[in-house]
This record gives structure tokens, sequence and C-alpha cells, in this order.
């Protein structure tokens, strides 16, 4: 599960690239109840969102020319350099260079082997998000892929990531998870999910895709559409997991909602 006790190889940041930043900020402040702090004038525009004073992400407006609207997620790297480096090695590719970014660390922009991109960030000062897990907030992450087992060993190669089956509820498969090293089955934070399994994502290709804990899937699918955007996977219940939907915001940057099944215990 996803804690802000970040290690290696941990989801430890996302951000919003957008065209429309104004836009933007309308939608997942109406949706979240988040609120935008605008960065320094050196940040480029680089704003953060908060949810009751914690940060739960970042957005910049980029062009269309630049890049399409999407949202980024970041691991956590001791060295961006040396990342980039591993990357390069496990035969991904470095598209944005490691770089110092005020209030947040150092960071690049990095590929796997397949294309899909993610970024590495490395703190300094700024540990990362400040809430994940609670409503409103990242609490898990997937990368769809053509080839989940060569993406394994790649990010494996690059983070030390291990991975673990875990059966579908009433048989049809099973799952990939993906968590930190030596961590157990306490420390699975995502899913690495074949390209084919969802028609919505095939079409966009290789890509990461952040998910948010809400409180009510449907009502929050319902808030989506009454903001702008729209559901591209429309909400379903699975046992043990809990319901969960995707879904784009005006722009077409695509994330997931989901209302987690309750742990044992709770």
């Amino acid at each position: 599960m996803l804690t802000t006790r970040f290690v290696t190889g941990a989801p430890n940041w996302i951000d919003l690239g957008t065209p429309d930043l104004a836009g933007a900020i309308a939608f997942y402040t109406g949706l979240f109840g988040w609120e935008f702090l605008a960065g320094r004038p050196e940040t480029g525009g680089y704003g953060k969102f908060t949810l009751d004073g914690r940060t739960v992400g970042g957005a910049r407006e980029v062009t269309e020319e630049h890049a399409k609207p999407s949202w980024s997620v970041y691991f956590r790297s001791p060295d961006a350099d040396a990342t980039a480096q591993a990357v390069e090695r496990a035969g991904g590719s470095v598209p944005f260079a490691p770089r110092d970014v005020p209030d947040f660390g150092r960071t690049a922009g990095l590929k796997d082997r397949s294309g899909a991109l993610f970024g590495v960030r490395q703190p300094k000062g700024n540990p990362g998000l400040g809430a994940v897990g609670v409503a409103g907030s990242l609490c898990w992450v997937e990368l769809y892929t053509p080839d989940v087992p060569a993406a394994a060993a790649f990010y494996g190669a690059v983070f030390g990531w291990e991975t673990g089956l875990t059966p579908f509820p009433g048989g049809g498969g099973s799952y990939t998870v993906i968590r930190t090293r030596a961590g157990g089955q306490e420390a699975g934070f995502g899913g690495l999910v074949p390209l084919d399994a969802v028609a919505t994502c095939a079409v966009a290709g290789p890509h990461w895709l952040p998910y948010f804990e809400v409180d009510d899937c449907d009502a929050a699918v319902a808030d989506v559409e009454r903001l702008g955007g729209k559901p591209t996977l429309e909400p379903l219940e699975m046992e043990g997991v809990g319901t969960f939907a995707d879904v784009a915001d005006p722009d077409g940057a695509e994330f997931a909602l989901i209302k987690s099944a309750p742990t044992p215990g709770d």
C-alpha cells in the first residue's frame, strides 16, 4: 500500500500537464475539493494541488505541440542521474535529462522499453506527496504495457521492484502486483496490466495511470461529467478490491477513481 514513508522505487509525486491550467484547476477543485498554490516565478508557472493543507500533486500548463494532456507518475530515487543511466542500460530512454527544479528536487523524464513515460524524483528538502490513500489523493498506480514480463524485468533492473500474482476473484486469471524491494505484500503500490485488457487504455498506448481514492465511485463519476469530463470505463465492482472507474478531464487527461474495499480488520 502507498504511504508517505517513501522508499526507493515508490511513487512519491504526480503532476498534471494541461493546455488550460485555469480550467484544470476549476475541474479538480470541484471534483476533489483541492486548492491550488501557484509556484514562484522561477518555477515557470508550476504549482501544487493541496487537500486540507497537504500536497496531493502538481500541475503545469503545456502546449498541445509539446505534450498531450496527461498525468505523470514519479518514483523516488536517491540519485536521479544514476537512475537515468540505469534506464538506458535497461533499454529505455531519457527524453528529459535530470535537472534541478526549485521546491521540488532533482527530476528526470524517462521512458521504458515500450515507450511509457514516467518520472523520477530525487527529493531535496521536500520528500514528496503529503497525503496518499485518503479520499482525494493518490492510492494506486498501474502500467498498461504490451509485455508484462518485459516491463517487470525493466523496472526490476531500474528500481529493484518485485512482483507477485494475485488471482482474480472467481478465477479467470491473475493480476501482477508491483512492490518495492523486500517489503513483502504490504509494500504493493500498483500493478502491471496487459495493454489490451481495457480497450480505451489500448488506444492510448503504453502509459501509467494514477488512481485517486474517493468516498463514492458512482457519485465521483457523475461529478466528472457534471464538471465537463467523461468516463472512459464505467464503474465496476470487484470483490476484495472495490468499485473503480476510468475517466478523463475536460482536456483529455486520463486517471482512475476507486472506492477501495475495506481491508480486513477495518
